[in-house]
């Protein structure tokens, strides 16, 4: 099996014949996935996504994939193919559309739509577009693309089989096996055990899932849960939070609000604009007098109303999160409200959801979890579907996509377990580049891709170094210390003034300091120090030594000398 090697080389150039599969990021992290396919000097790209900061990444909005490895190289893409319209598959387009806007985007109908909101956001205009269907074959330059119906948590969505002469590569994008899915479209293993039969060289897998045994359990599980939870929330106002795009989860909230006679009102302003959209075009069935809108909420009484709103994360800035901290300019926690938070618990965000699960409750809300009852399902497959769809497909090579490492690595295991050959199982992080040479996959090198920041309105201009700082000022606050130095005489004039913001209450506290830095620079100029930077140094370990020494702390230290 092949792992990642920090010290792999970048790639030799590719050879005549062969494919070249580059991942720019989901793999190592569940979001940004985007990964390009190169043929023949040409590129083709499958989604481009973003991922959410964790707690560790203060500031930060939005973080993409690395577009630098083929930033030179813009127009050699034939196309970007869009797997389906979750944030993590498209969110990042309209980036990479502000380096080249005539990149043609392909994907399905409602994938289409979700994403023709971002890029108005972003205000591009006349990219080019084309709409495709499950069954349809299209050619991009060297590459002939098929789309593959699969199932997921969003309707709509498409694995795609790419044919280049080097071979046939399956990727599955996001996908499960529910058996029974609210609009009856499955993911179709016909066609896989087809493609399978024609030989998958290269087969692609979502990871997501795979350390899950068994198998992924039925969206419409979900809907008894559901009309329990209604049926006991009787006399009180439900509010349901969920994934701005889980255009089924939003159908079974509707469903069991009509047979219990209530009205429905959306939170958010991606929730409005999402299922406007899936509405739109027959994705989500709204029976008629059922939707209100939520400035129109005081004209209910709670038992009549159910709440669909953005936020199943924590996000900060979200509805629900709002909601919690009694921020909203509408809606208000009411003791006895029921509250069901029908969505994953992310990796990373679970400290921000179960901030907003007990700001709910102090203000007397009943919430309703994934940790207490069955109000979510995945959109991924489980180990047991991952099995089928190897002995389906029967691949000649497996690279895992779509996941941390230990879900890659537990999906090459699986892929293993049915018999594909160790030394075929390729595992690779974001960057490691994979060549399919004669039906065989194997690592060719690496090409330098980090993650790039989105802060408010600038782009990969914050560096893990100024994270570092943020974290350090969030968490150990900043000492300021200010001397003047006569330019003759060498000696302090005034100060040292030292200044503390999230340190100390009172700079009395800095009373003992004061004198051990007068010491110290008196004693550097002694000695023939007279250089800014070397005195600046001089009271940063002064104060740094007090600091760790008296308080445990480790602030930062902003010296600054000057000469008067």
């Amino acid at each position: 099996m092949s792992h990642p090697h920090p010290d792999l080389d970048a790639p030799a150039p590719l050879a005549p014949g062969a494919l070249r599969i580059i991942p720019l990021g989901g793999l190592g992290e569940v979001g940004r996935n985007m990964t390009v396919f190169e043929y023949d000097g040409k590129l083709l790209i499958v989604d481009c996504g973003v991922l959410f900061p964790d707690e560790n990444q203060p500031g930060v909005d939005l973080i993409l994939p690395d577009f630098q490895p083929i930033r030179e190289r813009l127009d050699d893409i034939v196309a970007v193919v869009l797997t389906h319209g979750h944030e993590d598959h498209i969110g990042g387009l309209p980036y990479l559309l502000r380096e080249r806007g005539d990149i043609p985007v392909v994907g399905s109908q409602l994938t289409l739509a979700l994403l023709e909101g971002k890029l108005k956001e972003h205000r591009h205009r006349n990219v080019p577009q084309q709409t495709v269907v499950e069954g349809e074959t299209v050619r991009f330059g060297p590459f002939e693309c098929e789309f593959v119906a699969v199932n997921h948590s969003i309707p709509d969505a498409l694995a795609v089989a790419i044919r280049t002469p080097a071979g046939l590569v399956l990727h599955t994008g996001d996908f499960k096996m529910d058996q029974l899915p609210l609009d009856s479209r499955i993911t179709d293993l016909r066609s896989f055990a087809r493609l399978g039969a024609e030989g998958v060289d290269l087969f692609m897998v979502d990871s997501t899932n795979s350390e899950v045994p068994g198998f992924t359990t039925h969206e419409r599980d979900i809907a008894p849960v559901l009309d329990r939870v209604f049926t006991n929330a009787r006399n009180q106002r439900i509010i349901v939070a969920c994934f701005a795009s889980h255009v089924h989860r939003v159908q079974q909230v509707m469903d069991a609000a009509v047979k219990h006679h209530r009205k429905v009102a959306y939170v958010g302003r991606s929730m409005v604009r999402n299922m406007g959209v899936a509405r739109d075009l027959g994705f989500l069935t709204v029976p008629g007098d059922t939707l209100i809108d939520m400035r129109e909420l005081d004209n209910y009484p709670p038992e009549q109303v159910v709440l669909v709103s953005t936020g199943s994360q924590g996000e900060p800035m979200s509805a629900l999160s709002r909601i919690a901290a009694n921020d909203h300019h509408v809606v208000q926690i009411q003791p006895g409200d029921t509250v069901v938070l029908a969505s994953s618990l992310i990796p990373g965000n679970e400290n921000s959801v179960f901030r907003v699960i007990n700001g709910l409750t102090r203000h007397g809300a009943h919430v309703i979890h994934k940790g207490n009852a069955l109000v979510h399902v995945s959109g991924h497959a489980s180990a047991g579907e991952l099995l089928y769809c190897y002995n389906i497909v029967k691949p000649r090579n497996v690279m895992p996509v779509h996941g941390e490492i230990r879900h890659l690595h537990a999906n090459a295991e699986l892929a293993r377990q049915t018999g594909v050959p160790a030394a075929n199982v390729v595992v690779v992080e974001d960057g490691v580049v994979v060549d399919l040479v004669d039906r065989k996959a194997f690592v060719a090198g690496k090409v330098e891709c980090g993650y790039v920041f989105v802060d408010g309105s600038t782009v990969g201009d914050i560096t893990e170094t100024s994270l570092k700082d943020r974290r350090i000022l969030g968490d150990e606050g900043f000492i300021s210390v200010i001397a003047v130095m006569d330019s003759v005489t060498g000696k302090l004039t005034a100060g040292p003034e030292i200044q503390a913001r999230g340190f100390a209450e009172d700079d009395t506290v800095f009373d003992d300091l004061k004198p051990k830095i007068e010491a110290e620079i008196e004693k550097a100029i002694g000695s023939g120090v007279d250089d800014m930077y070397q005195l600046q140094q001089v009271i940063r370990r002064v104060v740094g030594k007090w600091v760790s020494d008296t308080h445990r702390r480790r602030p930062m230290i902003i010296p600054v000398v000057v000469e008067s």
